[in-house]
């Protein structure tokens, strides 16, 4: 076998560099030998990337396949949660499964009892938040909604220590005065909810991780342009973000006390829906003046970070949303947009990015932004606020209603929630963005 695998690579003209893959075939009682050169492979990512590739490359091809000759445990593993990322596939409304996922991947070589242990413990439970991600963000809009949100959360949770839910429904805030996040469900029969997972694995203040959960955008009132609208399913990318860490972290036993807050409603121009020019109390007691009902994400999530501060007093903030078009605008396709009020805060956020792969990118916050948002009628405004370009109004907007002593960072991920072409870990389309990054900063993030 060895030397027909010889000559095959030097018919074939492969030396192993990276990017390099040569299928043999003929090869006594192995049907298939896919050769994948691994020439750079050093890092954790450059590992994943590949196990990435391969599973890619055995899309539709029935398996059992065994990978050999990868260089130790931590680099075995980490090919292994490349591949089970490469292999998801979301194909449960299709009648035929065109491309189905590669069969069974084992990785054998020394050191497979360390990598099992690593992927056991670690890399397991991050894979699966990442796919619970994505599952939630691929799903349509009748399909996933607040409430059934909520009940895909309750089963991934199901007979996991150490963790509670508490869900708000629409009746409740507004009876506590929730009026921002209120006033985005009453467009909608299915109404708004506000749900908070706690995982208590370690008993200091928590880490709050807060995402915009708008299971369907229509703009509301504020109606948008049909073209694209589809894509509007996957509004609820960051609090599909958070849900898929507090998974992680809570199924990794991680040594953290974090607690997600996902800010549920669906944006509808129903004939209960609230209005452009309308005035909302938030549950600060502080007023926003609606210049657009489709700036909803801010809404939902002013009430959401207030109630979870107030309730949890957490040393530390991170909120993640599909906030605006301004973010895609400025960074293309491959960046999420940072914002912090403090350089080292910020530092940490892109420490995190590099480490995880899910790149950030700052953007500026400005006290001249921060003006811009101010109403004439009201407290402040949610749009309409020229010249502060939309991503740092945006975030002044959120962190109009964080407090000052508090350490936070905002990230828009409006172009990352998900990709039309597939990359090494990430088929076509939910990418779910941010899973990674938020377990590595409630793990490594201590301001």
């Amino acid at each position: 076998g060895r030397s027909s695998i010889a000559a095959a690579m030097e018919s074939g003209g492969f030396e192993g560099k990276s990017g390099q893959m040569l299928e043999v075939y003929g090869i006594p009682s192995r049907p298939l030998v896919l050769l994948v050169g691994a020439a750079d492979a050093q890092a954790d990512l450059d590992w994943r990337d590949l196990g990435g590739e391969i599973s890619q490359r055995l899309t539709s091809k029935p398996g059992p396949w065994a990978i050999a000759g990868v260089p130790g445990s931590r680099a075995m593993a980490n090919v292994g949660f490349g591949a089970t990322l490469g292999q998801y596939r979301f194909d449960r409304y299709k009648s035929d499964r065109e491309e189905p996922a590669a069969g069974d991947i084992a990785i054998v070589g020394t050191g497979a009892g360390d990598a099992r242990r690593m992927w056991r413990d670690r890399l397991a439970p991050l894979a699966e938040g990442v796919r619970l991600a994505r599952d939630l963000v691929n799903e349509p809009a009748n399909v996933i909604y607040p409430a059934s949100f909520i009940d895909r959360a309750r089963a991934a949770f199901d007979g996991v220590d150490n963790v509670t839910i508490e869900v708000l429904d629409q009746a409740e805030m507004r009876r506590l005065g929730m009026g921002a996040i209120a006033g985005v469900g009453q467009g909608s029969p299915r109404g708004a909810r506000l749900m908070l997972i706690t995982y208590r694995g370690a008993e200091s203040a928590p880490m709050v991780l807060a995402g915009k959960g708008i299971t369907f955008d229509t703009g509301g009132i504020s109606i948008k342009p049909n073209t694209g609208m589809w894509e509007m399913k996957g509004d609820m990318s960051g609090a599909a973000a958070v849900t898929g860490a507090l998974v992680s972290l809570a199924k990794s036993n991680a040594p953290v006390h974090v607690v997600s807050v996902a800010a549920l409603a669906e944006n509808m121009p129903g004939a209960n829906a609230q209005r452009p020019g309308d005035v909302v109390r938030t549950l600060s007691g502080k007023t926003i003046e609606i210049r657009s009902t489709d700036a909803e994400g801010r809404l939902v999530l002013s009430d959401g970070i207030e109630y979870a501060v107030r309730e949890k007093q957490p040393y530390a903030l991170v909120d993640i949303a599909t906030l605006t078009g301004s973010a895609v605008r400025a960074l293309g396709p491959d960046y999420a947009a940072l914002f912090a009020p403090e350089d080292d805060h910020a530092e940490a956020g892109l420490a995190a990015a590099k480490k995880t792969g899910e790149a950030l990118w700052r953007l500026p916050l400005h006290p001249a932004y921060a003006e811009a948002i101010k109403s004439q009628i009201a407290d402040i405004k949610n749009s309409n606020t020229s010249p502060a370009p939309g991503a740092s109004a945006g975030a002044h907007f959120i962190g109009y209603f964080v407090p000052d002593d508090l350490p936070w960072i905002h990230i828009d991920m409006a172009a990352v929630d998900r990709t039309e072409t597939s990359r090494p870990m990430i088929p076509a389309g939910a990418r779910g963005y941010g899973v990674m990054l938020l377990d590595e900063l409630a793990r490594s993030w201590r301001p």
